[in-house]
């Protein structure tokens, strides 16, 4: 099978995986009747693979470095994101602690791949 570009790419796969994770966790706001809670980490989830994906399908390296700068930025939002959501009570910290520890080291793969285009 034919694959696209950022199938390829680990940091593409991570940011599913993560994202996948994510998704499951802002249930829990929307049960409690807070849909923007919960509709804004669905963003921010998607985003990241996303822009990974987008900037792969691009015809320079300058714009890729680009979505990939984009696509951290949502590793920062969901990470944001996780804290208010630990602070209101919707996850527990430990949860908390071990997405954001995966976020991090999304965030320095995605760097380290931008330095090597």
């Amino acid at each position: 099978m034919k694959q696209f570009r950022f199938q390829t790419l680990e940091i593409w796969e991570d940011a599913m995986t993560i994202a996948e994770s994510l998704l499951d966790i802002s249930d829990e706001p929307e049960r409690q009747k807070y849909f923007r809670f919960a509709d804004q980490m669905r963003g921010a989830a998607m985003s990241m693979s996303n822009n990974i994906a987008e900037g792969s399908g691009s015809a320079s390296k300058k714009v890729f470095a680009r979505y990939l700068d984009i696509a951290r930025g949502s590793v920062f939002e969901n990470a944001n994101m996780l804290i208010l959501f630990n602070r209101r009570k919707y996850i527990p910290e430990h949860q908390t602690s071990k997405f954001l520890c995966k976020l991090e080291i999304l965030s320095q793969r995605i760097t380290r791949f931008k330095k090597s285009l």
